[in-house]
């Protein structure tokens, strides 16, 4: 055995092993490293794996076999002792491998000096907000349309025009249209590139343009892009005389052009061709022009904005009665003013009167069902002859009509957290958010029912993924949680959102909800400052964590606040039965099943229609 390992030495056979382990190493790496940018099957580092492995025993072989001697290779045998160069390649091979091996130090040492690459830590997500698919290749988000017009002040048109387009492309079954709010949310972000925009909404194509509109001409050009080559598939401008018979009729065009293009039939074409008919609705370009400037100050909320909103679709309808979707967009207008601050007119008895008319003209939209089941709600506690099985009738009928709309699954799950089901809710709250990404009100509001469940953890996680996306609204609801859980800088953050322009409220608001110590006095002037404040949706809320009776009174009309996680006073038993009593909730549970953390209980006089909730 000894002269057997003897030999070995002699021959190199080793230094051979060594030399070939070596250079089969750095030639897998740069195997490995080459794979991607060169686009080589998966199998390719294997394939050369095995192949450095095959070699091994043949290297081994000829270096027991052969020597590398001045005249060439000879057999180890046919060479005299005297003549072996095998100790001078004996050298050279050592050479060989310390410099393999210096080199192999040298590449562990600058991968682990290299930077990591920075890779952003998956966040909490909502339930379906996971993975992205690879898009559909029938898929499509339509941009809003630059404004090209003299002045720059028609981009409510432009908008308006890609909008319409969007809703009609949203009607053929076989296309997946990415929703109207997670495309307009990249409005001003065009440097990014249509690739990384379309990835971003999981769509193959994209429809831009632009619209311009100069005395009694329209110009509209669009563009249908394939994202994944960043080429236009089709394009075509469009010169009108601007009269609402065109604008449609554009419309109508650029749709047809986009199911054709993506080699999409639908029913009623004539020999597999396209048939997309865009109703035109209104044969009055001023009313048209209102209801599209309307349409925008509605989407936009806030109080001012869904003012003149109002007074905007207000004058369209004046031009002309018989126009059914700006009636449409006014129920919906009048139906959420007061949950903004706006109490000025009856906006419960207006949102029902536009609905109905607007149903008059045309049964079959959606969103004046779901106007009505919330004017409904509204009146359940003025009104004996409303019931809750009357609002989700018509939410149910809106559904029907358009199960594709974010907004009615949001507004039914408004009225099952209203009454109680907060499971419901946020389960309608994932279908808005599932149709359409970028509606962060949805969101809050399913944080707002975990909140409610009692499950703080997860309401808090998604309240911040709103944040994440710069989404404010009922902030106060989760001041209040952050501030029972410890979280001083949250909780006064959110705070000092609500009430910037009051700095000194924040303090008193804060101690309110954690201090012991703060006194009636003390209540009493941050009261006093309160009632100066006029701006702020979130008074009533601020007004319940001082404790203060009036301002439980107005909130003790606004229904789903009997469920508020925040000043133990008002959440007292007695304030709380009152007003679900008053909302009339026990009498929807006793026919339909009371919530997880609602029963029915005798009551201590043996009357059998009492009830508690944790």
């Amino acid at each position: 055995m000894n002269k057997l390992f003897t030999e070995l030495r002699r021959r190199n056979v080793f230094r051979v092993a060594g030399v070939y382990a070596v250079i089969g190493w750095l030639l897998i790496q740069v195997i490995v490293a080459v794979k991607a940018p060169l686009g080589l099957p998966a199998w390719t580092d294997t394939f050369f794996i095995v192949l450095v492995l095959a070699g091994l025993p043949l290297a081994l072989l000829l270096a027991w076999a052969f020597e590398m001697t001045p005249e060439g290779m000879k057999r180890t045998e046919g060479v005299p002792e005297g003549e072996s160069v095998a100790p001078k390649t004996g050298r050279k091979l050592d050479y060989a491998i310390l410099a393999g091996i210096g080199l192999i130090a040298v590449m562990f040492v600058a991968d682990r000096m290299m930077p990591e690459p920075f890779v952003t830590p998956p966040s909490a997500a909502p339930q379906g907000e996971g993975a992205k698919e690879a898009p559909l290749a029938a898929s499509i988000a339509v941009l809003p349309f630059t404004d090209l017009s003299p002045a720059g002040d028609q981009e409510y048109f432009s908008d308006g025009m890609a909008e319409e387009i969007l809703n009609v492309l949203v009607r053929v079954d076989s296309l997946k249209v990415a929703s109207r709010t997670s495309s307009f949310g990249f409005k001003g972000q065009e440097a990014l590139g249509i690739p990384l925009i379309a990835e971003k909404l999981n769509v193959r194509h994209v429809l831009e343009g632009s619209v311009r509109k100069s005395g009694e001409t329209i110009r509209i050009t669009a563009q249908l892009i394939d994202a994944q080559t960043d080429q236009h598939l089709w394009s075509e401008t469009y010169d009108r005389t601007l009269t609402t018979e065109n604008i449609f009729a554009i419309q109508d065009e650029i749709a047809n052009a986009i199911v054709g293009k993506l080699g999409l039939v639908i029913e009623g074409g004539k020999d597999g061709a396209p048939a997309i008919s865009v109703e035109a609705d209104t044969k009055n370009l001023d009313a048209y022009e209102l209801y599209l400037k309307g349409r925008a100050l509605f989407i936009a909320r806030g109080k001012e904005n869904l003012a003149a909103a109002a007074s905007t679709l207000e004058n369209a309808i004046a031009i002309d009665p018989d126009f059914a979707r700006a009636l449409e967009v006014l129920s919906a207008v009048y139906v959420i003013s007061s949950d903004w601050g706006l109490y000025d007119r009856d906006y419960t008895k207006m949102a029902l009167d536009a609905a109905d008319a607007a149903l008059r003209l045309n049964p079959d939209l959606s969103i004046p069902y779901a106007t009505r089941a919330l004017a409904n709600t509204n009146l359940l506690a003025v009104d004996a002859s409303r019931t809750w099985e009357g609002s989700f009738k018509n939410i149910s009928e809106a559904i029907a009509r358009d199960p594709q709309n974010a907004t009615v699954y949001f507004w039914r799950g408004i009225l099952y957290s209203n009454l109680g089901y907060f499971d419901l809710a946020i389960d309608d709250m994932q279908k808005c958010f599932d149709l359409d990404p970028a509606y962060e009100n949805c969101r809050r509001w399913m944080a707002q029912a975990y909140l409610y469940k009692g499950r703080t953890d997860e309401a808090l996680r998604l309240f911040e993924l709103g944040l994440e996306h710069a989404f404010f609204n009922r902030d106060l609801l989760f001041a209040a949680a952050y501030a029972a859980s410890g979280n001083r800088g949250a909780a006064l953050a959110l705070l000092a959102q609500s009430y910037a322009g009051q700095p000194l409220l924040i303090q008193p608001l804060y101690r309110a909800l954690t201090d012991p110590s703060f006194s009636n006095e003390d209540r009493q002037e941050a009261l006093a400052l309160l009632r100066s404040v006029s701006a702020s949706s979130s008074d009533f809320e601020a007004g319940l964590f001082l404790g203060d009776d009036d301002w439980a009174s107005r909130a003790f009309e606004n229904n789903g606040t009997h469920w508020y996680r925040g000043d133990l006073r008002f959440l007292k038993p007695g304030w709380r039965k009152s007003q679900m009593r008053y909302w009339r909730l026990p009498e929807y549970w006793r026919k339909h099943g009371f919530p997880p953390q609602c029963k029915a209980i005798v009551s201590k006089d043996g009357g059998k229609d009492d009830f508690e909730c944790d």
